[in-house]
């Protein structure tokens, strides 16, 4: 007690370990206490589970990732805007070429397998340095993680995986509108 009275603080925590339910056990530590310092308040005393739900736990740690991931559905959405604008410009741009290729044979399939190839062609190279990128920041962001490593491979392959099938479902509608396209208007606009 010699050191706490030199070096006085108003708050004081007391962390104990048991293997037993620690409501049922808060009584017996505060009848010790108490029976050291019969003066001493007590206030506060809840479990570990308890405190890092509170406000003063892991409540902003996980308001945060809550943001973050809002931030990332928000970027996701955006790169897949922002490809199927890209990926339907380009097919609009090729119109006549597409138009020629039908009308020298090339079936609708032929036409949509080509669009999508493209802009799959598109995603893996922007997948790839996405992936360099986090790689390559894993070390910064090292020490706001908890739980899971920063170069976990799971994690990287389900983003990939999920940015990889959310733009070949952006492309598929410019595929199929440039699969339709009648080779008679396609040679005429030009």
């Amino acid at each position: 007690m010699g050191e706490v009275a030199q070096e006085y603080s108003g708050v004081r925590v007391l962390h104990v370990r048991t293997a037993l339910s620690p409501e049922a056990l808060a009584p017996m530590v505060e009848r010790e206490i108490h029976a050291i310092e019969p003066e001493l308040p007590l206030y506060d005393v809840q479990s570990m589970t308890q405190a890092l739900n509170s406000g003063y736990g892991l409540f902003a740690v996980r308001t945060g990732a809550f943001f973050a991931a809002i931030l990332a559905l928000l970027g996701l959405s955006l790169a897949v805007v922002g490809l199927y604008a890209m990926v339907s410009y380009m097919t609009s741009e090729r119109t006549h070429e597409i138009g020629v290729r039908i009308a020298l044979g090339a079936n609708t399939r032929h036409i949509a397998a080509m669009v999508i190839r493209e802009g799959a062609r598109l995603t893996v190279a922007g997948t790839a340095l996405g992936v360099a990128g986090a790689l390559a920041l894993a070390r910064v962001l090292s020490r706001l993680l908890f739980g899971v490593a920063p170069t976990d491979p799971a994690s990287f392959a389900v983003a990939a995986g999920c940015v990889l099938i959310v733009i070949l479902l952006a492309t598929y509608r410019p595929a199929r509108r440039a699969a339709r396209v009648d080779p008679v208007v396609a040679l005429r606009a030009e």
